[in-house]
């Protein structure tokens, strides 16, 4: 136990660490939370593991114990990316697991046949036929998790950077196993424990820009970047999302929510490269677009009503141009908003409603 614990001293800190700060944080659902505190007790239980395995190696015993543990630890590393998929990336289907589960699989099978390892009489090891299935496996989920990050992000160098640290460290799991051998293996639980801490930090610290409830950026990062490089800003797109008094009056608050997180969803998916969404108040969001063209302009406001009509939502869009430098960031917000608000009249206008009852 206590070669254990002096082996593995940093892995414990940073778990220890990583659970006081879960206990006491605000800003993560119940659900991310139990999901937080699941990774963490995986990792240190496959920490036990390679311990236990490589401690059989040192000593040359225990060739079936080895071969047990071995399988054990080639089958958790999906495992746990996978989990890390779904408390970073929330409503994952069961099906994420299944090429975890195959692989387990055939690591129980490899136990007896040594498809995937093998461990001779004198304890040497060697890869069978799909020795290396493991890392193929756990490679994939690299890459989902990476897919995923990366879709719903702001495309900001803040939360770019901890997606690119998170991925590397993952990453150099699997291909440090086979530059520096079983020195790695010590370390990977740790890699792991920090990757995963250092991402979190990143979550905390993006909160001061972020709305909690979309995921866009917010309104103190809208006025913010609205003064960065004014030169570079080529046009401003107000939206405002029609009839979501009723919605909260009638099916409750929980439903608004959700009707403005669906609609922040369109935003996102229909942003390209130098296009940054912004939610400023209650129904009210802004896009902010740098060196864009004309043309990319009307596609993204094209792209926006499409994504919109999927849903049972509507909204009011308007937009301002620079002009050519002709106009300030403020006049270029005063028109987007112009239009926005005649297309909103037109629309209730058309619906036989009154705007002062919504």
């Amino acid at each position: 136990m206590l070669s254990y614990i002096l082996q593995n001293w940093t892995l414990i800190l940073i778990l220890a660490a990583f659970s006081i700060a879960l206990r006491y944080t605000a800003f993560l659902d119940a659900v991310t939370i139990r999901r937080m505190y699941t990774l963490i007790v995986g990792i240190f239980l496959l920490s036990i593991v390679v311990y236990l395995e490589f401690l059989f190696v040192d000593r040359g015993t225990g060739r079936e114990a080895r071969v047990i543990l071995m399988a054990i630890r080639y089958s958790a590393t999906p495992f746990i990316i996978a989990q890390v998929i779904c408390t970073l990336i929330k409503k994952q289907h069961w099906a994420l697991f299944l090429p975890a589960v195959v692989l387990t699989a055939v690591d129980v099978i490899s136990i007896f046949t040594g498809v995937v390892f093998r461990v001779d009489a004198s304890g040497v090891f060697s890869r069978g036929p799909l020795g290396m299935l493991p890392f193929v496996v756990a490679g994939l989920y690299c890459f989902l998790l990476l897919f995923f990050l990366f879709r719903r992000c702001n495309r900001q160098a803040m939360e770019i950077i901890p997606i690119v640290f998170l991925c590397v460290a993952l990453l150099s799991g699997l291909l440090f196993p086979f530059v520096f051998g079983k020195a790695y293996a010590y370390i990977f639980c740790t890699t792991i424990a920090v990757a995963l801490f250092v991402y979190y930090e990143f979550q905390i610290l993006q909160l001061t820009k972020k709305d909690s409830l979309t995921g866009l950026l917010n309104r103190h990062a809208f006025y913010a970047d609205l003064a960065k490089s004014p030169e570079d800003l080529s046009a401003v797109v107000s939206i405002d999302m029609n009839g979501l008094k009723p919605i909260n009056d009638n099916e409750g608050h929980a439903a608004g929510d959700e009707a403005l997180s669906a609609l922040a969803r369109c935003f996102q998916r229909a942003l390209k490269r130098r296009q940054f969404a912004y939610r400023v108040g209650g129904d009210e969001f802004v896009i902010l677009c740098r060196r864009c063209s004309h043309d990319e302009l009307l596609q993204l406001v094209e792209r926006i009503r499409q994504n919109v009509a999927e849903t049972p939502y509507t909204c009011s869009i308007g937009y301002g141009e620079a002009a050519g430098g002709a106009r300030t960031p403020d006049e270029m917000l005063k028109e987007s908003d112009e239009m926005m608000y005649a297309e909103k009249a037109r629309h209730y206008a058309a619906a036989g409603i009154d705007r002062r009852k919504r």
